[in-house]
């Protein structure tokens, strides 16, 4: 048993430093092929069924990291008890030591990312910005083209899910039940978001994975800028021709921004920069900025709740004053900033998603699938028509496991063919609206109004933007493509 447990993260290591493994390897044993051996394709279908489950996340109101946790841990199960059959157990042992390290740097990355999200949300940043697009009095179009434009700016900071979720807030309010126009205005949002994502290490789990692997470094990321704009500008220039051209109704909402919103963002943009400098410029892994980051919050947030009960007061001097009761009640209400209370709302179930997704294409590829969907993919194809292929499949198969399992396969191409498979994994999921993170939120959050056949109708005109992406790429980035594609 204790053998079969070291199994369970082996071979996670792959996905940033795969000499790692191999040199593993030549210490201890060579892994076993066993694709076409029954425990292999008893792991298959382990993996597929628990993929049919997320993909029927919507139907079971059943999160999608339950089943994918079970799979992982049952597929590694399994490859350790064979290895402890054939006495070479000292491998995964080994693996899994690497693994763990490696998994713990992206997911506290990750963690940090997400408190910081919720910090801002929390001090009514989000909701500041929803209102003022309200109250401003812009039209339907304008409203589209706003939301979309903000979700492509914020997203490469903010990520994409958060980005979508404030940006579908401000459609389903403004629309008021316009199925249309937010079903429209949905559609725009999560390929914007995709997109937006697309060029930033921040923007998606999957440009973070190729940024902490180390094969595009963070400057370089802003060269899938023009592609990314162009897979979002295509489509929503098509879309915009069928958006009423009307006002909604106006708004009287106002939102106050609570104590040390301005200066939270601000912390988080220099944790972003720590995070940089670190790996850049001190060869160390992003992680220690980020944690470093989490201590500037924690410190600001000493100072909130310190010095709370002055600001109290004075806030309620000037209520008194001006004879403001609701405006006394409300105060009355105050709760101080806690940082941990914001850890506790990250997107748990995102964080243990992409575990059991990582596990599970881990133990796929100790068994020997992925070399040999390596053979298939990049050895009968060419790196293009791959990488193209792949960013459809993650359309239907979530982004997270088709760029680990490229990573971890370690084809040999070029630059140019790297950032490609980025942008295609990337934007490729908004063809279909489980393709991504960001579309399965908003099937929840405008339930009725977006729908998966609601954003099918529109596939065709988002692939358009999908080629086009492919081709600025092609053409604007040429010199990064070598004689290996």
């Amino acid at each position: 048993m204790k053998n079969s447990l070291y199994a369970l993260l082996a071979l996670l290591c792959v996905l940033w430093h795969p000499v790692a493994l191999s040199a593993a390897a030549n210490h201890v044993a060579t892994p076993i092929d066993l694709t076409s051996a029954t425990l292999g394709w008893i792991c298959i279908a382990i993996f597929v069924l628990a993929y049919i489950l997320v993909m029927l996340e919507e139907k079971l109101h059943m999160r999608k990291s339950k089943p994918v946790l079970v799979a992982a841990g049952l597929i590694w199960m399994l490859i350790g008890g064979y290895y402890v059959m054939n006495e070479t157990p000292e491998l995964t042992e080994h693996a899994f030591r690497h693994n763990l390290l490696e998994f713990s740097e992206l997911m506290l990355f990750l963690l940090v990312a997400m408190t910081y999200i919720n910090a801002m949300e929390e001090r009514r940043l989000f909701d500041a910005l929803r209102v003022w697009m309200v109250r401003r009095g812009f039209s339907f179009r304008a409203l589209f083209w706003l939301s979309g434009l903000l979700a492509f700016v914020i997203s490469p900071i903010a990520d994409n899910l958060t980005t979508a979720l404030l940006m579908c807030a401000v459609a389903m309010k403004v629309g008021q039940g316009d199925k249309q126009f937010i079903n429209l205005s949905c559609i725009n949002i999560v390929v914007a978001a995709n997109a937006g994502g697309a060029f930033s290490p921040f923007g998606d789990i999957t440009t973070l994975m190729v940024w902490q692997a180390g094969i595009v470094h963070f400057a370089e990321f802003f060269s899938l800028f023009f592609p990314a704009l162009a897979n979002y500008l295509v489509p929503a220039l098509i879309m915009s021709l069928f958006v009423k051209n009307k006002k909604p109704a106006a708004s009287d909402e106002q939102i106050e921004l609570k104590r040390g919103a301005r200066r939270i963002m601000v912390l988080f943009l220099v944790t972003i920069a720590t995070a940089v400098s670190c790996h850049s410029l001190l060869h160390l892994p992003p992680v220690l900025g980020m944690m470093m980051g989490l201590g500037y919050l924690q410190f600001f947030g000493y100072f909130l709740r310190t010095t709370l009960p002055n600001s109290l007061d004075k806030k309620r001097a000037a209520a008194q004053q001006a004879g403001d009761q609701e405006r006394l009640q409300a105060l009355g209400n105050v709760v101080p900033f806690d940082v941990f209370a914001k850890v506790s709302r990250a997107e748990w179930d995102t964080l243990l998603f992409f575990y059991g997704i990582v596990m599970c294409v881990g133990g796929l590829g100790f068994l020997g699938y992925l070399s040999l969907m390596s053979e298939v993919l990049y050895g009968g194809w060419s790196a293009t028509a791959a990488n193209v292929f792949l960013g459809v499949v993650s359309a239907v198969v979530d982004n997270i496991p088709v760029m680990f399992a490229v990573l971890s396969m370690q084809p040999e191409m070029s630059h140019g063919q790297w950032l490609l498979i980025t942008l295609t994994a990337g934007v490729g999921g908004s063809l279909l609206s489980i393709g991504s993170a960001a579309g399965v939120a908003l099937m929840g959050q405008a339930r009725g109004y977006y729908t998966f056949f609601g954003h099918l109708k529109w596939t065709p005109v988002i692939a358009l933007g999908y080629a086009a992406s492919i081709l600025v790429h092609l053409w604007l980035n040429a010199e990064l493509f070598t004689v290996f594609d």
